[in-house]
């Protein structure tokens, strides 16, 4: 078939935002409404419906979450090599909306079996659409981070609906409904692609092209049966986290000794100095990530039982708070902190991307411990403040805007074209790690509560965020004081 749009055409554009950039934001906009909602329900429901504890609940939580984003790494090796991420995105898509239909089906029972499709859905979507976001741009193209930076925030208002509406139906209305709403938002993100792919051009088409039909068509569907042959394999191991623990400590070692191999390959001391440049910005995510995600664990559970509702003016169901105010954030900053790195660059004064990372940390540490401060604000009964609480969201979201979206972009910056979905695939497997860890801690922060009081919850649940408020703090003056070094590996990439 004739291609109507060429990758010159699409990466030509004028002003300062590509028009494909708006069909992806919302293609993407309606996964993180389903995956953000799913999200924010997961501990609560493990722990007022499955009966679990909530030092279980929490390392569960941080199971599901690890599987999710290592099965993007995977999934983002096979978009890379046979699928295309067209293809990928389409197929993962399809598994996420019959992984959402089965829980809606029967919440209780259908439970562990939706969650096993959730995770093999996600893994094939998720890479995908970052990965063509750093291909509507030519590899020099300076409004790059302002792209991933307004991308960053089309995530997020899917993921402020689907945080909000998810808690909403789950805690007043019915369980059924929740997971029914996520099914039907990923519906509505498979047909906005359906309906925008054909304006991508080449951008997200299978590699194998070269190849005859047949012979791709027989890759093609061999892909698909072993993702469905894995989902029982899935299923033990999300129930049992012992299991997943095994697992992730394998395909990490096996995704660093990939990428050791693809580093070698390369054969040219530039590329290679730039490629663990990226590996190590990814090191540094993971470290960020294992302390940041503790929205959907402890601070949930935490939320669930020690806030108040009063947020300014208004009464909130707590979770709902927890659950969406820092996507809110994100919505509001994303485009004004994207118009402040631009106003920076006319005057060459815009830190680059490494003190950025480090302001990042420094950030998430001082959110940490306006958590930790929560508790100097709590009643006789250990009931403390939403408005406390939601502040401590607003600092955390400034540091995860001086890095997410301008990681992403470094990432497709650093990397050759080639390598771009494996690079995006470790990028999520940080993730993953992160959020196994943060699951951990997590655990970690409920079993210090040795009480049976909401008073002792609180008091167990701040001094975790204290401690966690100084690894956050460390990691970022370790950071910024080896930054000479790793800036002289990135070499001309700012």
């Amino acid at each position: 078939m004739e291609q109507k749009i060429t990758l010159e055409e699409i990466q030509n554009f004028k002003g300062n935002y590509p028009k494909q950039l708006w069909y992806l934001f919302f293609v993407e906009m309606w996964e993180r409404f389903c995956f953000y909602g799913m999200r924010g329900v997961l501990v609560i429901f493990m722990v007022d419906q499955l009966f679990l504890k909530e030092d279980h609940a929490s390392e569960q939580y941080g199971a599901i979450q690890a599987f999710v984003y290592a099965f993007t790494f995977i999934g983002g090796i096979f978009a890379d090599k046979v699928l295309g991420f067209k293809k990928s995105l389409f197929f993962g898509g399809i598994v996420m909306i019959l992984g959402n239909l089965l829980i809606a089906v029967a919440p209780h029972d259908m439970f562990y079996y939706g969650i096993a499709f959730s995770i093999i859905g996600t893994g094939f979507f998720k890479p995908n659409v970052s990965s063509m976001v750093g291909e509507l741009y030519h590899e020099n193209d300076g409004r790059r981070d302002a792209g991933y930076g307004m991308f960053y925030a089309g995530i997020n208002v899917g993921g402020l609906f689907g945080g909000a509406l998810c808690v909403y139906l789950g805690k007043y209305y019915s369980w059924q409904l929740c997971f029914l709403s996520a099914a039907i938002v990923m519906f509505l993100g498979l047909v906005t692609f359906l309906f925008t792919k054909k304006n991508l051009g080449p951008i997200g088409d299978s590699p194998l092209l070269n190849l005859a039909p047949a012979k791709r068509r027989i890759r093609e569907i061999a892909v698909y049966a072993l993702s469905i042959l894995s989902l029982p394999f899935i299923f033990i191991m999300v129930k049992n986290t012992d299991y997943t623990d095994y697992f992730m400590y394998t395909i990490g070692t096996v995704a660093v000794l990939y990428f050791v191999y693809e580093l070698i390959k390369l054969g040219d001391a530039k590329m290679q100095k730039k490629l663990f440049a990226a590996f190590l910005f990814v090191f540094f995510y993971f470290l960020f990530n294992s302390i940041y995600e503790q929205s959907g664990g402890s601070l949930s559970l935490f939320a669930k039982d020690n806030l108040n509702d009063k947020l300014l003016f208004f009464t909130i169901d707590p979770n709902v708070v927890n659950n969406s105010s820092n996507t809110f954030f994100v919505v509001v900053l994303s485009p004004l902190i994207g118009l402040l790195w631009i106003w920076l660059g006319k005057r060459k004064i815009e830190p680059n991307t490494l003190i950025k990372f480090g302001i990042g940390f420094l950030f998430l540490a001082a959110s940490f411990y306006i958590f930790y401060l929560t508790k100097f604000f709590a009643d006789s009964k250990g009931i403390t403040s939403l408005n406390v609480f939601t502040f401590a969201y607003l600092i955390t979201t400034i540091g995860e805007l001086c890095l997410g979206p301008i990681g992403m972009s470094i990432i497709t910056k650093l990397s050759p074209k080639r390598l771009f979905g494996m690079m995006m695939g470790l990028w999520f497997l940080a993730s993953a790690f992160g959020q196994l860890a943060a699951g951990k801690l997590g655990a970690e922060i409920s079993r210090s509560n040795t009480g049976d009081t909401l008073v002792s919850k609180l008091q167990s649940y701040t001094e975790g965020y204290y401690q966690l408020a100084i690894y956050s703090l460390v990691a970022g003056l370790i950071l910024l004081a080896i930054s000479p070094i790793i800036r002289k590996l990135m070499q001309e990439v700012k």
